[in-house]
């Protein structure tokens, strides 16, 4: 394996086991800072060995084994007495041995779910909510402050700052590292169900790199959407988010051609979905629902994923309920997102005119200026009323605006499909 190959190996396995390596070494030292600082000297660590070494077998084993050691030095140092981790250090001074063998022993022996731990940690009410999802999107997620800009459609400044400012806050409140219970737990479920989703919309539809699709965050996403459900089995949102994430992620197969390249809903091979994965989002749907649920904003969206999943056919897809429920949507949880995704509905329920007169009022939306998707519909919908060289400028817009590679050839096609459809009708 060449050096080239070597660190795209190394950036999979960090995507992969960066998240399991922090929330296991926040178990330990109580400290979030602290713990990505440690994990980050064993990514820089594998960058320097891994070339000539080679990758080992079990590269998150590797991590973790090279972060632990250096969590030991920096006790042996006395570093953690300076960070003032009292509950770990007891009587240190006099049982420093002591202390690293219970180190030690913490790091090889995990109890519990690290990452749901982390996971609550990371959304702590005294974190705003927005540094709450940025936080544990950045150490769950695994994605790269630019990835969470784009989620959040903010300035890449503003979330590194977020992400920043929540982890001091975090360091100096020695915010305990536990899932919370009775109404402190509630009070976070809908940061942790918020940032669960959005984990998952980063592998079910990557905003940057190279690949349309990252699987394992959307697995991990599921994981723990069902550790959720198995905590909090009465609560019909956690219901809702796992029916929704299950049945998107059923459609992974059918989602790109073998050479990667993205394929539309509509252009699916519906034979390939998932009906295992179909039928747990339908039973997870019908417990939401059972349980008052129904008009949860992650119940109402499971619901159009089912309209979907129900249909043998894209032909087949009741696109009137599907608007129906996307306005219903809009009343619980307005968001120019959720209208735009109304207004394709719309346009599929009653002609794409319909549709773009609802696309047109979001043009100005400042939320939407850098959203790649606004173009992207509105050019779908010009080029299906005849209006090409309108539906080209758009499809430039939007290809410009994608940071996934994929993605942006996709756009360029469409817009060379325009082009050529507009030379054409120009010579009939």
């Amino acid at each position: 394996m060449n050096a080239t190959d070597t660190h795209r190996a190394i950036d999979a396995v960090w995507r992969i086991e960066s998240a399991r390596l922090i929330a296991g070494l926040v178990r330990m030292l109580r400290d979030v800072g602290l713990a990505e600082e440690l994990a980050q000297d064993a990514l820089v660590v594998a960058l320097e060995q891994w070339p000539s070494s080679g990758v080992p077998d079990n590269p998150g084993a590797w991590l973790m084994t090279t972060a632990k050691h250096r969590a030991i030095d920096r006790l042996r140092r006395g570093k953690l007495l300076e960070r003032k981790h009292v509950e770990l250090m007891h009587e240190l001074e006099d049982q420093q041995e002591h202390a690293v063998s219970e180190v030690e022993a913490a790091l090889d022996d995990p109890i519990g779910d690290d990452l749901l731990r982390l996971m609550f940690t990371a959304c702590h009410p005294l974190l705003s909510v927005e540094s709450r999802v940025a936080l544990t999107l950045r150490l769950l997620g695994g994605l790269t402050t630019e990835e969470i800009a784009r989620a959040f459609l903010v300035p890449e400044p503003t979330i590194a700052q977020r992400i920043v400012r929540a982890k001091r806050q975090l360091g100096k409140s020695d915010a305990p590292y536990e899932v919370p219970r009775g109404e402190e737990l509630l009070e976070r479920l809908s940061s942790v169900l918020g940032v669960i989703y959005l984990v998952f919309n980063e592998g079910y539809s990557a905003t940057a790199g190279d690949d349309w699709l990252r699987p394992a965050l959307c697995e991990e996403a599921l994981r723990l959407g069902r550790v959720l459900v198995g905590l909090m089995p009465r609560e019909p949102e956690v219901h809702g988010l796992v029916a929704l994430m299950e049945i998107q992620a059923s459609r992974t197969r059918a989602r790109t051609r073998p050479n990667g390249e993205p394929i539309l809903l509509l252009d699916q091979n519906r034979a390939q979905w998932d009906r295992l994965l179909i039928r747990r989002g339908l039973v997870a749907l019908e417990r939401a629902e059972k349980l008052g649920g129904a008009l949860g904003p992650y119940a109402l969206q499971a619901a159009i994923a089912a309209c979907h999943a129900r249909a043998l056919t894209a032909d087949a897809t009741d696109w009137q309920r599907i608007a129906s429920l996307y306005a219903t949507l809009a009343e619980v949880t307005p968001s120019p997102i959720i209208e735009l995704n109304r207004a394709v509905a719309v346009a599929m329920a009653s002609g794409p005119a319909a549709g773009l007169a609802i696309v047109d009022t979001l043009v100005d939306e400042p939320a939407l200026e850098n959203y790649h998707l606004l173009p992207t519909v509105r050019a779908d919908l010009l080029f299906k009323l005849g209006r090409f060289d309108q539906a080209c400028a758009e499809f430039k817009r939007a290809a410009s605006l994608t940071q996934n590679v994929r993605e942006r050839a996709l756009l360029v096609d469409r817009m060379h499909a325009c082009t050529k459809a507009s030379s054409t009708s120009a010579m009939s």
